[in-house]
């Protein structure tokens, strides 16, 4: 293991990243500190890059086209090919009030992220540098066509799951991997589960915000398992008892069960002495398995207030894995009498399907300024704690 950072402490733009990080995650900025400074770092600035993508992608006052290029630019940017003070500010000026205070903040402090990326080690860089480039790509993509007909195919969600959150998975195992020559041995066995692993936590939140996205005019729930129970996902509306929603959700609820199993076994291939990175893995699957046990025990609910894990729950369950994380059993213990009850889907629904390539966001033709994305101002907005980045 690399015992010692190669970059400098304490300085003022990685002071800022820290500062920053809690304003725009609460998840985020609960898990990244268990992480050993070296990794801590580079995380940390590969979380905020994904969410100035996220921030532009989400971004209603922009045309389809303008978006698209924003995000190629970035790309560029974050690849070392283009200064990030123009594109800074011309998107500060173009963002709307709809964008959270603290995201603008971010954007405006882009060059200060783009300034600790740049001191990172080469393998950091280009696994960040990847996860931002397919995120871009793939994410417009979806938010592009979103609407509350939902996705077409369950498949269609695991390629949604796997650019917001599953090239996530594959950023993290790589910088894992680099940090320590005893994880990288374990890199084939992670490299398995790293995409379900980011699925099993973003379908978790698609469930929880499955309204407050609707709201928004957005919908990543697939037609096709709803279908099966004489569903149709575009005439839902909040606060309707409908036994057969219920139903297609208590199957998605099986799926995300399944994808979560797929993280702990990740998580069980990470060295138990670095209880570190096992403690970023464990309280993120912890909590989402507490999510989808008030999801699947509320049936109808409205909000995702109503099925928000308390907070005592969240002290107990850190408590629980702090006092099991060098140990697998009992950790495998824990997780089963936590998921005791949960409806489980077959392996075969959590098994990662082989993807092409993808590079950045390619050049379009300016359509005008008039042109928006699909759907209401605001388009499919993500909530705050909804990517696994």
């Amino acid at each position: 293991m690399r015992e010692t950072v190669h970059i400098g402490t304490g300085t003022a733009d990685e002071n800022y990243q820290e500062q920053i990080l809690p304003k725009v995650s609460r998840t985020f900025a609960l898990t990244i500190p268990q992480l050993p400074p070296a990794l801590r770092m580079a995380v940390t600035n590969a979380y905020l890059l994904c969410r100035i993508a996220d921030t532009i992608e989400d971004e209603s006052a922009l045309s389809t086209a303008a978006t698209l290029l924003s995000l190629q630019r970035f790309v560029a940017v974050v690849s070392g090919k283009e200064e990030p003070a123009p594109l800074a500010r011309e998107l500060a000026g173009q963002l709307s009030e709809r964008t959270l205070p603290a995201e603008r903040e971010l954007v405006v402090n882009m060059h200060r992220v783009i300034a600790v990326h740049a001191r990172l080690d080469a393998p950091q860089r280009a696994a960040i540098q990847r996860c931002v480039t397919v995120m871009c790509g793939g994410m417009h993509k979806f938010q592009r066509t979103a609407s509350v007909r939902g996705l077409s195919r369950l498949s269609d969600l695991d390629d949604y799951c796997y650019y917001v959150a599953g090239v996530v998975g594959e950023m993290l195992t790589e910088l894992f991997c680099s940090y320590s020559p005893v994880i990288a041995r374990q890199r084939a066995g992670l490299q398995e589960r790293a995409v379900s692993f980011a699925q099993g936590l973003q379908m978790t939140n698609i469930l929880k915000d499955v309204w407050e996205d609707r709201g928004r005019g957005a919908c990543w729930l697939p037609q096709e398992v709803f279908a099966r129970y004489g569903v149709d996902l575009g005439q839902l509306a909040p606060g309707q008892t409908d036994a057969r929603f219920d139903a297609g959700m208590h199957e998605l609820v099986g799926v995300a069960h399944a994808h979560l199993r797929n993280a702990l076994s990740f998580t069980l291939l990470i060295p138990p002495e670095e209880a570190g990175i096992r403690r970023f893995c464990l309280w993120a699957v912890g909590l989402a398995v507490l999510t989808l046990r008030k999801i699947a025990g509320t049936p109808g609910f409205t909000s995702g207030r109503q099925v928000k894990v308390s907070h005592s729950a969240v002290a107990l369950t850190k408590f629980l894995t702090n006092a099991a994380v060098r140990r697998d059993w009992a950790l495998r213990q824990l997780f089963e009498r936590t998921a005791r009850g949960l409806p489980l889907a077959g392996p075969e629904a959590a098994r990662s399907a082989p993807r092409a390539a993808v590079h950045a966001p390619a050049p379009v033709v300016d359509i005008g300024a008039g042109a928006r994305h699909a759907g209401p101002p605001g388009g499919g907005r993500r909530s705050e704690e909804r990517s696994a980045q």
